[in-house]
């Protein structure tokens, strides 16, 4: 993928995840919170069975999961965590406080992973620059969050 696509293909990725607590958080007020999340998380899994199903061999390569890390099987987790806690937090602080504070927590793991090449990653530096963005991205968080 190119540079340009994968920033395009990014972006619309955070476009979905901003409108994602909203969604969830209306959802969650008819049928409960974790329920929402779990009707959540079942759509997207029915989803994602039709998709592997007719793409890349469909389901063949299912059987080298057994060879995988531990670590990297729990990126479920990680994702439900994330709808439950944003479904919550959207109550209180908007969906644009819970993007604001997701974005920063997500860059500042970022910079950590790249910095010490965790999971399989190479290694990048973490230059000035960084750390500026870093710091204006949390200063424009604290204003979006503030009352």
């Amino acid at each position: 993928m190119s540079r340009t696509l994968a920033v395009f293909a990014g972006a619309v990725a955070g476009v979905l995840v901003g409108m994602q607590p909203a969604i969830n958080a209306r959802l969650g007020r008819s049928v409960g919170t974790f329920q929402a999340a779990s009707i959540s998380f079942i759509v997207g899994t029915v989803l994602l069975l039709a998709i592997t199903a007719f793409t890349n061999g469909g389901f063949a390569d299912l059987g080298h999961v057994g060879r995988v890390p531990w670590w990297a099987l729990t990126g479920g987790l990680l994702g439900a965590a994330y709808v439950a806690i944003s479904l919550v937090a959207v109550r209180t602080l908007g969906a644009s406080g819970v993007a604001a504070v997701v974005i920063t927590g997500q860059l500042a793991m970022s910079v950590v992973v790249d910095r010490f090449g965790l999971f399989g990653l190479m290694r990048q530096p973490i230059h000035a620059h960084r750390i500026v963005g870093l710091v204006l991205l949390a200063a424009g968080a604290a204003l979006v969050v503030r009352k």
